[in-house]
């Protein structure tokens, strides 16, 4: 008997009858890891395995299997299912929804868009299957503390989806100190299962996901598979006179077009490529899809086709985003085109894709490979295309404006995973002080009042939190009552503070991450979603892909009421873009100073690559780091990413008299300019290089004394000291500005 017919035989009935009606002819390595490892030890279980591979059916079967092969229902919620969006628990268990009917086991959600009926339901009777995001699990804790023993006293597992989008991240640390708290309660530890399409260190994550369990966690590697994509890339430039940029019709399209004005190259070429197909374009912020999907409908009206451009990211109405949903899944409608963040770039099931667009380069390998896996479902090879879109550069544009940092990226996220099968490795924090801050208010909101030092012990026993010393947190809780979060008792214990009471006391308080005071905006009785800003009456703005004019603000009531109107106009709400790993920015070197030739490249995308490189050469881009660009100025490439770039330029500002620069300034994460005193510039590599071999760099030096750097939601409530403290553990990178500065000091050695 084989291991495979072994395993199968110990499923129940109802699921060799869901397997044989589905037609399996066997099990994919994925299933047959996750059966062995749930069905033969006590372990937690992380499964990483490629997008639509069946992961979420491969954990189910054994756990369905256990849950049933009990002769009585276990008393409370057996399995509490954790996602990061809404719309991904609204959607996961839809083509399991035959399989979990005929076990008999009851499916509740619970998050926001939920109503109290369905949560009442599951309160009176907790059983079954609990599908709910972190900021619900955190209020269920907060509110119903002395409740959780009753609703969970039977759980058993816990599964964790897209753990990629939560590892490193305070949500993610949430979510580690959410599952240790409740095990506390219940006395018990249940078995924890991780899921992902993409994980970059299995062992690191591994780590994460085992964090306090007191359980061993096996993170069976996924089979290495021969690569069958199918890529494009193509660059334009946003006003370019020569017509070989534009985009290629055939004769039909180029009669229809007779008379019609191009709009812009690269959006013409987008719309060609996605027009008539069921597609997801994707862009790196709201902003981005925003514009492009007003820009996509304009093309359409311009050409009097069809207007298929739906939207979806998290600003809009539940509404707009489900009709998006609901539209790409549907088999009987053959062309629709989502223009989407990363909302849709997570496990929805959207059904068969032909294609996905990337205007521009995703930030991350990651990311490049959860929305390549959007697309060639139903045994047909993944499809991408990437547009690159650049400003006409001026004569007198400076040097590190010349070199195509999107495209160089796009490539190298290709070739980084195509050449090493790199993704990019878990992140941590040592010092996440807002999370700390946070998770103190939780746990004396849901638990009353405690002395100081069983507060401590109860926190900083977090594993997310185990690494920040007590004298710290004394600190942190000194200021908490100073501002009046914490109030300290007559007992001399501590209790929730008035000021923490308003702060407790909203819903806004579950989640961990940065939220804003949006305005609701409605058209009629239309809700269509939310933005940051008011605009005065009478002016107009861009949301869910089309203009609205203001007809009246409620500002109480955080209400705009709008009218829609034609025409196309830029939108913009708080936050960045993430974080860029060192190897992507090494590897985008290795692109520019390379010959190495890229079938998947399309004509403009090739010779804009060539002209780049021949810059590269030119002006000496390939021997050295820093270069003159004309007059005193001059331009330093690092290549590095993120957090080593933030600290070399600091380095550079804070050592500025000593260097003899001046005006130092950045953009992203791949040049810094500033200018040299006469005399200074020939000298000023080598010697950067030798002072940073002989003395290092002391992160706590590069954070000015009078700086306040908040980038958590509840940073602005901590003490400015342990602030700067943390910033220089957390996102400074010296070691990794040492190592590239050493790399490059042999060519001034003697």
């Amino acid at each position: 008997m084989t291991e495979a017919d072994r395993l199968f035989g110990r499923f129940p009935d109802f699921i060799k009858e869901y397997i044989y009606r589905h037609e399996w002819k066997r099990f994919r390595d994925v299933q047959l890891s996750a059966a062995r490892v749930l069905f033969e030890s006590d372990d937690n279980l992380l499964l990483s395995s490629s997008t639509a591979s069946g992961k979420t059916e491969a954990v189910f079967f054994p756990i369905l299997s256990d849950l049933c092969s009990e002769r009585e229902a276990p008393a409370g919620v057996s399995v509490l299912y954790i996602a990061p969006l809404k719309s991904l628990i609204n959607d996961q268990f839809g083509r399991m929804e035959e399989l979990l009917d005929a076990s008999g086991i009851p499916v509740c959600r619970w998050h926001g868009d939920v109503g109290a009926s369905q949560k009442t339901k599951l309160l009176k009777d907790p059983k079954g299957i609990l599908q709910i995001t972190p900021e619900s699990l955190e209020s269920m804790l907060m509110n119903r503390s002395n409740d959780i023993p009753r609703i969970f006293a039977g759980l058993r597992y816990v599964v964790l989806d897209e753990i990629h989008t939560m590892i490193g991240s305070d949500r993610g640390n949430q979510v580690i100190c959410l599952l240790c708290r409740m095990a506390r309660l219940i006395g018990s530890s249940p078995r924890r299962i991780g899921l992902s399409a993409t994980v970059g260190d299995l062992e690191s994550a591994a780590e994460w996901l085992g964090a306090g369990s007191g359980r061993n966690t096996r993170a069976p590697k996924p089979p290495e598979q021969k690569l069958h994509w199918r890529l494009g890339m193509e660059h334009f430039y946003y006003q370019d006179p020569n017509e070989e940029q534009r985009p290629s019709a055939d004769e039909a399209d180029k009669e229809k077009r007779s008379g019609v004005a191009v709009i812009d190259p690269g959006y013409e070429f987008l719309y060609d490529t996605v027009k008539d197909k069921k597609c997801l374009v994707f862009s790196n912020s709201r902003e981005e899809t925003e514009y492009v999907t007003a820009t996509l409908r304009q093309i359409a009206k311009n050409r009097r086709e069809n207007d298929i451009f739906l939207i979806h990211h998290g600003n809009l109405s539940a509404a707009l985003r489900e009709d998006a949903e609901i539209k790409m899944k549907d088999e009987e409608v053959r062309h629709a085109v989502t223009c989407a963040t990363v909302t849709m770039e997570l496990g929805i099931d959207i059904g068969r894709l032909e294609r996905v667009a990337q205007l521009n380069a995703p930030t991350t390998v990651s990311s490049f490979l959860q929305r390549l896996g959007r697309s060639g479902r139903r045994d047909l090879p993944p499809e991408m295309m990437m547009v690159f879109r650049e400003e006409t550069p001026l004569p007198n544009t400076p040097l590190p404006k010349l070199i195509p940092w999107e495209l160089l990226r796009g490539i190298a996220l290709v070739q980084l995973y195509a050449e090493e099968r790199f993704i990019e490795p878990p992140s941590k924090k040592e010092m996440p002080l807002s999370l700390a801050f946070h998770q103190t208010m939780s746990i004396l909101s849901s638990g009353g009042e405690q002395t100081p030092k069983n507060l401590a012990e109860r926190v900083l026993t977090l594993p997310p939190l185990s690494h920040i010393s007590k004298e710290d947190y004394r600190e942190l809780l000194v200021s908490m009552i100073n501002r009046e979060y914490l109030e300290f008792t007559e007992e001399k214990t501590l209790i929730v503070g008035l000021r923490g009471e308003r702060l407790t006391g909203s819903f806004k308080f579950y989640a961990v991450f940065q939220d804003s005071e949006d305005f609701t905006v409605r058209c009629g009785s239309d809700e269509i979603g939310t933005i940051t800003t008011p605009p005065p009456v009478g002016d107009r703005f861009a949301l869910a892909g089309r203009v609205w004019e203001v007809l009246e603000v409620e500002v109480e009531k955080h209400l705009i009421f709008v009218k829609g109107v034609d025409g196309k106009m830029e939108i913009s709400w708080p936050g960045g873009f993430g974080e860029i790993h060192t190897r992507v920015l090494e590897k985008m070197r290795d692109v520019l100073l390379g010959d190495a030739d890229y079938p998947y490249l399309m004509p403009n995308a090739r010779e804009r690559l060539a002209s780049a490189r021949k810059l590269a050469k030119s002006t000496g881009m390939d021997e050295k780091l820093l270069i003159p660009i004309g007059g005193s100025s001059y331009v330093l490439f690092p290549w590095l990413g993120t957090r080593a770039f933030r600290t070399v330029r600091r380095y550079l500002a804070f050592n500025a008299g000593q260097f003899g620069i001046s005006d130092v300034s950045s953009e992203g994460c791949c040049f810094i300019t500033f200018k040299v005193k006469d005399g200074m510039g020939d000298k000023l590599e080598p010697t950067l290089i030798r002072k940073l071999q002989s003395e290092g760099i002391d992160p706590n030096s590069l954070v000015g004394e009078g700086e306040c750097p908040v980038f958590e939601k509840y940073d602005d409530c901590l003490p400015p000291d342990l602030l700067r403290r943390a910033f220089a553990r957390d996102r400074l990178s010296p070691d990794e500005v040492i190592r590239r500065f050493s790399q490059e000091g042999g060519r001034f050695d003697e």
